[in-house]
């Protein structure tokens, strides 16, 4: 393979997606780059996440919130899944109270100036009529992925 004979075509463009076509590549070489593209892409893009949650009663993650339908594994994975923008250069801390019979969803988080959620259709738990749910969501900017040790709060 000559490295001079790579033609790089830019097919399609956007803001949030790009399609290029880099050929000729030796057999099993498209795979290694755009597996290697993906990964550096992955870790190297800004965004924002939930990165802590305290709710209030709760110890320990291996327990259930009486009334609540899932248990705290189940909620923690579900605030996973929230998508949030933020305004801000710091952390910020999201609020959610509720109570009584009710499915709790990502609009039900008190608005917070600095940050968008982005799927407030994302259901959180599900409640019953003696239920109450108070919880603090943290969120903050970063990239890539940090395990739980290096995201460690004192």
């Amino acid at each position: 393979m000559d490295v001079n004979n790579i033609k790089i075509k830019v097919e399609e463009l956007s803001d949030s997606y790009g399609r290029f076509i880099i050929e000729p590549l030796e057999k099993g070489y498209g795979v290694t780059l755009g597996n290697s593209l993906r990964r550096v892409l992955l870790s190297s893009m800004p965004g924002a996440a939930a990165t802590a949650i305290r709710i209030e009663g709760i110890t320990h993650e291996y327990t259930t919130i009486p009334g609540v339908k899932e248990d705290v594994i189940e909620i923690i994975l579900n605030i996973k899944e929230l998508v949030v923008k933020i305004y801000s250069d710091e952390p910020q801390i999201l609020k959610l109270n509720v109570k009584g019979k009710r499915r709790v969803t990502a609009a039900d988080i008190i608005p917070n100036i600095n940050v968008e959620i982005l799927n407030p259709d994302l259901t959180i738990a599900t409640l019953n009529e003696d239920a109450k749910l108070d919880m603090e969501i943290f969120v903050e900017k970063g990239m890539g992925y940090l395990t739980a040790e290096k995201n460690k709060k004192p």
